[in-house]
């Protein structure tokens, strides 16, 4: 219960353990049954995180009481789905009336107790990978100031609605043990919670990090959500920045993800037969730093 884990582990008998988490949010898109689908991808994901398989889960809902029931039905019908493609059975949940809608899962999985990935562990000499672009927060919030292009909207929906299933594949199959998955807390958050686990430090290199297409158009917009600030804030003082990177890129770093993809530290060794296994699997990665020696990290 110590080390800022993804999500609970159980152990049972026979090598194996119980994986438990939960997430729910608002709408980050306007497309109800887009929005079921990716609160229940991001409520799966730390399941994946930890290096796990999800089974079974049980929906949150909080629905106004003068929302049309077509509405409400889409958003579980993108939920159940998703969910079924992730090879997760719903097995009911609960709802109660709100004024605004929240929607996600509690998720179950199960996890080989010698595949466990954590926040903590990742090595000097190691490689950092990100399997996803960032950007969703930047462009979800320019939607809603209606500043957003169709295709910058359907490429960020197309991301959130991924699962995270052939990442952590990826991850558990090349041994890797240090990670989580970007979300709320943005990269360099996420991130430093590895680092302050592991007792090491992060280089990060600026020019290989991936981003969704209109992310930089919307950052110079200033079209950020109100956590990048708050995340600025909390995370800054134990970040360095390249003189040459502007505002805009430095607070692109601090966005907020919603099931964004995983970070890991990959061992060097294994570094090529990741990549390779990746191109397999057909899954998206980057190389985007290394763990060094000391303490917080360099964005260069």
């Amino acid at each position: 219960m110590e080390p800022p884990d993804d999500a609970a582990v159980w152990r049972l008998d026979g090598g194996r353990a119980l994986v438990l988490t939960t997430d729910f949010f608002t709408p980050v898109v306007d497309d109800p049954y887009d929005y079921g689908a990716i609160a229940a991808a991001n409520s799966l994901s730390d399941i994946y995180a930890m290096g796990g398989e999800p089974f079974l889960a049980l929906n949150i809902a909080a629905l106004p009481p003068d929302l049309p029931p077509t509405l409400s039905a889409e958003i579980l019908r993108g939920g159940a789905e998703k969910a079924r493609e992730a090879g997760v059975v719903v097995a009911g949940g609960h709802t109660v009336q709100d004024k605004e809608p929240k929607y996600g899962l509690v998720a179950l999985g199960f996890v080989n107790q010698e595949q466990i990935i954590q926040k903590g562990g990742a090595q000097p000499g190691d490689l950092l990978f990100l399997t996803k672009p960032l950007g969703f927060g930047v462009t979800t919030t320019a939607l809603k100031q209606e500043k957003a292009a169709v295709d910058h909207v359907e490429e960020v929906v197309a991301w959130m609605k991924t699962l995270n299933r052939a990442a952590g594949q990826l991850a558990r199959e090349c041994s890797v043990r240090s990670g989580t998955d970007v979300t709320g807390y943005s990269l360099l958050g996420h991130g430093l919670e590895m680092t302050q686990a592991s007792g090491c430090a992060f280089s990060i290199q600026f020019d290989r990090v991936p981003f969704v297409s209109g992310a930089r158009g919307y950052a110079e917009m200033w079209c950020f959500p109100g956590g990048a600030a708050d995340n600025r804030l909390h995370y800054e003082g134990q970040v360095s920045f390249a003189d040459r990177l502007d505002e805009a890129a430095r607070m692109l770093l601090f966005d907020p993800q919603t099931s964004g993809g995983l970070l890991l530290a990959v061992p060097r060794q294994k570094a090529d037969a990741f990549t390779r296994l990746a191109e397999e699997l057909r899954q998206p990665v980057w190389r985007i730093g290394e763990v060094h020696p000391g303490r917080g990290i360099q964005v260069v």
